[in-house]
């Protein structure tokens, strides 16, 4: 019989103190995602920025509720995005299974709060 796989097996122990150099292609990919939680962030601290100053049509306790959401978001997108980043990193780097992300949920979340305000302070008169 064969052997399915041919890399020798390391103790759980061994294994999550011992780092090798990873192939790199998974290393500049988990830059990649990294870089694109971060352009997310920008997004939406452009968002609230361009809320807080054009929305004018809305009132200052909506634009600043709106304004806030969005800056508070970005802030967890960012962080978050920086400790995901580096989690994946050890965990290609050590042989371990990636880490799941709450990144997707907290986005999802916080962007149906800000839709959520939006659809209420503009249908009010």
């Amino acid at each position: 019989m064969g052997v399915l796989n041919s890399r020798p097996q390391r103790a759980s122990s061994v294994a999550s103190e011992v780092e090798d150099e990873p192939d790199y292609r998974f290393t500049l990919a988990n830059e990649r995602t990294y870089l694109a939680w971060i352009r997310t962030a920008l997004g939406l601290l452009a968002g609230g920025v361009a809320v807080g100053q054009l929305a004018s049509s809305l009132s200052d306790g909506a634009q600043c509720a709106i304004s806030v959401v969005c800056f508070g978001l970005a802030t967890v997108l960012a962080v978050g995005a920086y400790l995901h980043w580096r989690s994946v990193q050890l965990a290609i780097r050590r042989s371990l299974p990636l880490p799941d992300s709450v990144l997707v949920p907290v986005l999802t979340v916080g962007v149906g709060v800000i839709a959520a305000l939006a659809v209420v302070a503009t249908s009010v008169p």
